[in-house]
C-alpha cells in the first residue's frame, strides 16, 4: 500500500524511528540525500550511460566518488552495471524500475530549487553579512 503524505510528521508514531541510526528508511534516505546521487540519477534518466560520460557529465566529481556512489547505488537496486564482453571491456550504467522511481521525486527538488533560488542567496548573502 503507498501513501501520499503531504508532511514528513504525517508518517505517524514511526517518524520518531527516522532519526535512529539502523532505520533503514533512514539508511534510505542517506543515499538519496547524497549530493552525488541525485546528480547521478539526473544523467541516468535519459538512458545507460558509461564511466567516463558520467564523470565528464558531473563537474567536481573524482573517480573514487563517481566509483563508490555506483556501487552503492547499485547494491541498493537503483542503479544496474552491464559489462560487455569486448576488447576492450565496455561497462554502462542505466537506471532500474526502481531507480527510475526516483526521477519524480528528484524533479520536484530541482523545481523547488529553481522557483527559490533568489530567496536562499538573498537569505545566504545576508546571513554572510550578519556573520563577517
Amino acid at each position: 500500500m503507498r501513501n501520499s503524505f503531504t508532511s514528513i510528521r504525517e508518517y505517524g508514531e514511526r517518524y520518531r524511528e527516522l532519526y535512529a541510526a539502523d532505520c533503514p528508511i533512514r539508511q534510505a534516505l542517506d543515499r538519496l540525500g547524497d549530493k552525488w546521487t541525485t546528480l547521478i540519477i539526473g544523467m541516468l534518466e535519459d538512458g545507460p550511460k558509461r564511466f567516463s560520460e558520467l564523470q565528464r557529465g558531473i563537474g567536481g566529481i573524482s573517480q573514487k566518488m563517481l566509483t563508490q556512489t555506483l556501487r552503492s547505488l547499485e547494491r541498493d537496486g537503483l542503479v544496474k552495471r552491464t559489462l560487455y564482453p569486448e576488447v576492450p571491456p565496455r561497462v554502462e550504467y542505466e537506471l532500474t524500475p526502481l531507480g527510475e522511481t526516483l526521477c519524480e521525486p528528484i524533479a520536484a527538488i530541482i523545481r523547488w530549487a529553481e522557483a527559490h533560488i533568489d530567496e536562499v542567496v538573498t537569505a545566504q548573502t545576508n546571513y554572510d553579512t550578519d556573520n563577517s
